[in-house]
């Protein structure tokens, strides 16, 4: 192939030689030959590859083989059992605030731990009932399955427990079906390796979402810590609606109940003080909710609080697993769009704490991974009627001190809870609910705290405190669902806002350096004269050419248009300028060659009389004005006139579409007719790539104007400046 035929398919680019030619096309033959081969690398079919997508796919088959007994045993069964006496209380508990039997609540401690410990890959959270996802699924449960639909209501005393249990299957078919469907919907996100979406979870959204459930759970355990019957509400301002419920009813307060409650608080908080302050010297933290639920069970029943006292109590705890059954798919459709928030709140609260424990023991997580795992806990564990489940902060933090180092910690919590499930469960019936309110609500102390990111995101960003104050007020009022839906999407209008209004500025030079500053914010950085170097921080797409345009113009004091019409305008000027020169010559002439009547008739015509001020013509003072503005004009033309070349930083821009290709073409060519050479600088290969798609390289805008760097760039344009390339010169004689 000669150079005509390579010219050919090379019409837009500069002329090279033959040689630059073949050696491009070498290159680019060997890039696309070994593209090829990874490519038929990648869909190759081996044994090896078959090993590790399935070892991928179950993650306890590469860590278990490799298990040292001797180094972490121990640490695994004593981590196991702390966590398990700790998952036994907050079982029972969250599974009140999921608007289900207590017993529920420890088969969702049970079913989807065992499932974690094979599929996870994280090897330090605890899987199982979270309060934030245990009140989700409560609301799903009371919107579907209200106690008026049973006749039900908490001011009528004869309300019979047929009704009762009517009510409780149908809230555990709903919560089932939310577990099956959410987990569903965590497999095939997981599958089609569609990890990435917790990104749009950003942490102050997450924070504040987390907060304003806190503030949604506390509410609604105020019932059962003050003893008082009354509706629960779900849906928007459901926790303002229980707050008034419970106002109202407040003379209804069972003091029984509130000192249980009281006694019960104050001893979770001593006790987990205690642990916070001398973790370093216990070998396990004292398990208190255990004990809290242990003496209070006692108490209830050695007193007989429920018969003497009217003091609610667990009930009914049946002994021994259940057998499986299918969940009911009719309530899918209804449920459809809070199992997707349930779905992705649940991921990013795992992957969260995930990646704090894989960093701080030096491993990996794979977020895809993580979902295949959560949704297969869901939808497996849905056919034994659990509800969804997600990682407990509470309880990795006490998995992970108390020296777990794999997920056979999680597997001996979960016989724990097994153990109480088959043998000891009916112990628990005389537990007084408001022991387990006060635990839920001592639970909350941590994310409650999050309020104290108020002032911190003042400080440091009004954007993300914004994100935060949005995503808490939203999920307070509206409830978690549409509170989530309306924090993600004031999370993704603030990020087109940021592109929108990127920030732009004019780079110089620190002295004697390759290296390039803004000028306004460094008093050593110098601007290279004659030279414009323009950076902005943001992609060049639809959303935001007008404003990068815009900044140009206004950091470069440089206006194309401005100064081609100014041009325009002095031109004009000049001619006019021309032709009144001639008509003052022939007054002149007539005054000195005429006087009297003939001299006053032709002043007369050719000059009003207002600019004859005894007998000597005056300049008017629109002349002057205009005279001050053709000089402002000359001044403004001048400014740009001294500069010769613009450079624009390319480095922080990441793609560029269509729209933004035309407008930078706009850019060279307008800048191009003031006699302002435009070159680009600093492009990576996406960018690169993306003109090239969008044919920007012709005859007029070659390749020529791209560089590596800025100051590649800087160095070109001196030369052209100091040896004359035609247009210098041709800007110097005008």
């Amino acid at each position: 192939m000669d150079v005509s035929e390579i010219s050919l398919y090379n019409v837009s680019r500069p002329v090279f030689n033959q040689e630059s030619f073949q050696a491009r096309l070498h290159r680019r033959e060997k890039l696309k030959s070994s593209r090829s081969a990874k490519l038929l690398q990648y869909f190759r079919c081996s044994t090896e590859k078959a090993k590790s997508i399935f070892i991928s796919f179950f993650p306890i088959l590469e860590w278990l083989p490799k298990y040292p007994v001797k180094e972490y045993l121990l640490g695994d069964i004593i981590s196991g059992l702390s966590t398990g006496v700790m998952q036994l209380p907050q079982s029972l508990a969250y599974a009140i605030l999921a608007a289900v039997p207590p017993v529920f609540g420890l088969y969702t401690s049970f079913f989807p731990v065992l499932l974690y410990m094979v599929f996870g890959s994280s090897r330090h959270v605890s899987i199982g009932t979270f309060a934030v996802i245990s009140l989700m699924v409560g609301g799903v449960a009371v919107k579907l399955a209200p106690d008026e639909m049973f006749d039900i209501s908490p001011m009528n005393a004869t309300n019979t427990s047929e009704s009762h249990e009517a009510r409780d299957a149908m809230r555990v078919k709903v919560a089932a079906a939310t577990a099956f469907l959410s987990g569903i919907l965590q497999l095939c996100l997981g599958l089609l390796r569609f990890g990435f979406v917790v990104v749009y979870l950003a942490e102050p959204l997450i924070r504040g979402f987390t907060t304003a459930a806190a503030v949604h759970v506390f509410v609604s355990q105020l019932k059962y810590l003050l003893g008082i019957k009354t509706k629960r509400f779900g849906g928007p301002l459901s926790a303002i609606y229980t707050f008034i419920a419970v106002c109202s009813n407040i003379k209804k307060t069972n003091i029984t109940a509130v000192i249980v409650g009281a006694i019960c608080i104050i001893i979770l908080l001593g006790v987990k003080e205690l642990n916070d302050r001398c973790k370093a010297k216990f070998p396990a933290p004292i398990p208190v909710e255990l004990i809290v639920v242990i003496i209070s069970t006692g108490v209830s029943a050695a007193m007989n609080l429920t018969e003497n006292n009217k003091v609610d109590i667990v009930g009914n705890i049946p002994t021994g697993l259940r057998a499986p059954v299918l969940p009911d798919f009719s309530l899918l459709p209804e449920i459809f769009t809070d199992c997707i928030a349930i779905a992705i709140v649940g991921f990013s609260m795992t992957i969260s704490m995930a990646k704090i424990f894989a960093l701080r023991h030096g491993y990996s997580v794979d977020g895809n991974q993580e979902l295949i795992a959560l949704g297969i806990c869901n939808s497996v564990g849905s056919f034994f009627q659990t509800f969804p489940v997600t990682t407990s902060m509470s309880r990795s933090l006490v998995q992970e001190s108390t020296g777990g180092k794999t997920e056979i910690a999680g597997g001996l919590s979960a016989l724990v809870v097994l153990l109480v499930i088959v043998a000891v469960g009916y112990l628990f019936e005389p537990l007084p609910q408001t022991a387990l309110a006060a635990i839920v609500m001592v639970n909350l102390k941590g994310i409650l705290k999050q309020f104290l990111d108020i002032p911190f995101l003042w400080r440091i960003s009004k954007f993300e405190l914004a994100l935060w104050i949005v995503a808490f007020i939203a999920s307070l009022l509206l409830g978690l669902d549409y509170g989530l839906l309306v924090a993600v999407a004031f999370a993704i209008i603030t990020v087109v806002y940021r592109t929108q209004s990127p920030k732009c500025r004019i780079l110089g030079q620190i002295p004697n350096t390759d290296i390039y500053l803004d000028i306004e914010a460094y008093e050593e950085v110098q601007e290279i004269p004659g030279i414009k170097i323009f950076q902005s921080n943001a992609s060049l797409y639809f959303a935001n050419v007008d404003m990068y345009v815009s900044a140009l113009h206004k950091k470069t004091d440089i206006d194309p248009a401005a100064i081609l019409s100014a041009k325009k305008k002095l031109e004009g000027k000049k001619k006019a300028q021309s032709a009144e020169e001639r008509k003052k010559k022939t007054i002149l002439k007539l005054r000195k060659s005429a006087k009297g009547a003939a001299e006053h008739e032709v002043v007369s015509v050719e000059v009003p009389n207002e600019q004859i001020q005894n007998g000597v013509l005056s300049v008017p003072e629109t002349m002057e004005h205009d005279a001050n503005y053709d000089e402002e004009l000359a001044v403004f033309i001048k400014s740009a006139a001294d500069t010769h070349s613009l450079i624009l930083d390319f480095n922080p821009v990441n793609f560029v579409d269509s729209v933004g290709a035309k407008v930078l073409k706009m850019i060279i060519m307008e800048y191009g007719e003031i006699g302002i050479n435009v070159v680009l600088a600093g492009c990576n290969e996406s960018v690169v790539a993306n003109l090239n798609t969008l044919d920007f390289f012709e005859k007029s805008v070659t390749r020529g104007l791209l560089f590596h760097t800025v100051h590649d760039a800087v160095l070109r344009c001196q030369n052209l400046a100091s040896f004359g390339d035609g247009s210098s010169t041709e800007r110097s004689s005008s």
